[in-house]
């Protein structure tokens, strides 16, 4: 495959995270962790990006599959599994949940009541793993690594080396363990329990896996990509509420002020970012700061949140799913009624022509879904048509995403199209700023999907036809409705036939006239509309040369009901009511062929109204 297909094929919300991923992979800021002998070996290079939805899409550069050990970023997910197994009011006697603005490792218990301040510092987790249930040690373990394989969706298995390394160098945390003893906040030998929590922290993953992981918070406690649960969605709140207060330590206020949402980082270089109902984020990168946070990973999450708007104080609600209707060219026409050939075409080559109705407030994560859906079908897409009439807002990421693949559309030599944008202000804005002065040439836009798909129908039929679309002429004896006569029978019907004219935007017909006639269109195109409000009209349908219309004058002769207006101009054939039903008794084979035509004609109508109506329900 050669490159310009593969890049084709790539999503601008990927290609957004490369570009990311080069610009701040460039930032030599911070150091690699040096308390712990085995993480100081930490390759100062490694930078990863993955991000996956809450309904499975996943997007990952850079040293994604890079395995690191967990560390603290274990904390939420034991701190999850201790509230299933204990309840949460067991779990507050021993463990509370107040930011403390300390380090990862301080020693912060309630003066009082010795409890940890929360789950997140050192005190706190190692207190959470000592409530998992289990009959020994290694049961305890074990339940805490298959919970973890849960979240991650992959078997997971310990680094013993780090393990070592952890136990031989974790003093501090020892003491920390007979402290919580001497508050009874542990009620056995607290050793077991220090080594199970290196044990835990020291479980391999990679900046894939964490995104998994956040995603499967994000989305209720169900792995997007599994489907298996990992958490009762009853305890996501409370993890996600200490990781939004407590995940970033002494970082935490100004990370919540800034990014916004619920995180956790360890000193291995990972960070693991939540956006409840819309994605999970992983970061691995090995420079810390002082406060011992990737600092390419805090980077990162800052640009994906103000450039997706993710943070949760920024948000609308999501709504339901942001395509409403997906259909063809071959199951959904415009209004324009085309010809027998034009139809065949269309039959067979409509599938290049897509039309996606979207509905809803239009988020990152409700675009991300409609770009996925564009991208998955963009190599078999000549044109494609985004409506947006149901759409109640779109944000200025999704803003974004769109012009994005609108250029990579452009640079396909594909259409992308857009229509009922008036009441959408913020793409408008978007895409005048990103186009500037080539902006009425790269963005088209129709008032409605008829018009769109009338345009996007005309330029595939131009491209398989070998006439002009709508500019031909024709004689009485190609028009539809005399369709089975004879040239003998064309020749009386043609004698009785009188030719009219009629100018660009005139008015042919008009709503309450007396139905006096049927016109038989020899060039020219003619709409029929309704007067709608503002003065605006709605087109129903659209005739070109060899079609016929006002034919109910001949079966119900009450007044029109619809306006017929001249869309070029126009050279009809009329024959009126009173000649046509002379014919019942000057030549009845006529009219009788005239009569069938004009019933398969109008069951050709209901049927495409119905076919279509079936789509858009």
């Amino acid at each position: 495959m050669n490159k310009s297909v593969e890049r084709w094929r790539e999503s601008p919300i990927l290609e957004y995270l490369a570009e990311l991923h080069r610009e701040i992979g460039a930032m030599q800021d911070g150091a690699v962790a040096t308390y712990i002998p085995e993480l100081a070996k930490a390759d100062p290079n490694w930078f990863g990006i993955c991000v996956v939805t809450a309904n499975g899409g996943t997007y990952e550069v850079g040293d994604s599959r890079q395995t690191f050990t967990v560390q603290s970023i274990s904390k939420p997910f034991v701190y999850g599994l201790a509230l299933e197994d204990k309840g949460r009011a067991d779990v507050m006697r021993k463990i509370s949940v107040e930011p403390t603005g300390d380090a990862f490792n301080s020693i912060s218990l309630d003066p009082t009541t010795g409890r940890p301040r929360n789950p997140m510092i050192n005190a706190g987790a190692i207190a959470a793993t000592s409530l998992i249930e289990g009959k020994t040690p290694q049961v305890q373990l074990q339940r805490m690594l298959l919970m973890f394989e849960l979240y991650a969706g992959r078997k997971l298995a310990v680094d013993e080396a780090v393990y070592r390394s952890e136990s031989e160098t974790g003093h501090r945390n020892r003491a920390i363990g007979y402290m919580l003893r001497n508050f009874n906040v542990l009620t056995e030998d607290p050793m077991p329990v220090v080594e199970r929590y290196f044990k835990q922290c020291s479980i391999l993953v990679t900046c894939h896996d964490l995104a998994v992981m956040a995603a499967t918070l994000a989305n209720r406690g169900i792995n997007p990509i599994t489907g298996k649960q990992a958490i009762r969605g009853e305890y996501v709140e409370s993890v996600l509420g200490v990781m939004g207060t407590c995940g970033m330590y002494n970082y935490a206020g100004e990370w919540f002020y800034d990014v916004g949402l619920p995180a956790k980082s360890g000193v291995s270089g990972g960070i693991i970012v939540v956006v409840p109902g819309q994605l999970g984020i992983g970061v691995f990168s090995p420079l810390l700061d002082p406060q011992g946070n990737s600092v390419r990973g805090i980077r990162v999450c800052d640009a994906l949140s103000r450039h997706w708007d993710l943070h949760l104080f920024n948000r609308p609600g999501l709504g339901r799913s942001a395509i409403r209707t997906k259909a063809t060219g071959v199951d959904f026409h415009s209004m324009r009624v085309r010809t027998p050939e034009e139809s065949r075409v269309l039959s067979t080559c409509g599938s290049a022509i897509r039309l996606l109705q979207l509905q809803g407030n239009l988020t990152f994560a409700a675009a991300e879904n409609v770009i996925r859906e564009i991208m998955d079908g963009a190599e078999a897409t000549e044109y494609l048509v985004l409506d947006f009439r149901r759409v109640l807002i779109i944000s200025e990421s999704a803003s974004r995403l769109f012009h994005a693949t609108l250029v990579k559309f452009a640079e396909a030599n594909q259409d992308l199209v857009f229509c009922n944008l008036d009441h959408l202000p913020t793409l408008r804005r978007c895409m005048k700023a990103k186009f500037g002065s080539r902006f009425d040439e790269q963005f088209r836009v129709f008032a409605d999907n008829d018009a769109a798909l009338e345009w996007c129908e005309n330029r595939l039929l131009a491209a398989h036809l070998p006439h002009a679309i709508g500019q031909e002429r024709v004689s009485p004896a190609d028009y539809e409705f005399f369709h089975g006569l004879t040239a003998d029978e064309v020749q009386v019907l043609a004698s009785q036939l009188t030719n009219r004219t009629w100018n660009a935007g005139e008015v042919i017909i008009n709503i309450g006239d007396e139905a006096n006639a049927l016109f038989f269109l020899a060039s020219g195109l003619v709409s029929v509309v309704l007067p709608v409000a503002a003065g605006q009209r709605k087109r129903l349908a659209t005739f070109s040369a060899g079609m016929a219309f006002g034919e109910m004058a001949v079966i119900d002769h009450a007044p029109r009901s619809a306006m017929i207006v001249a869309d070029t101009e126009v050279s009809c054939d009329e024959l009126s009511v009173a000649d046509f039903e002379a014919l019942g008794t000057t030549h009845p084979p006529i009219k009788i062929k005239l009569l069938e035509n004009i019933a398969l004609g109008l069951s050709r109508k209901l049927r495409k109204a119905n076919r279509q109506l079936s789509v858009v329900e």
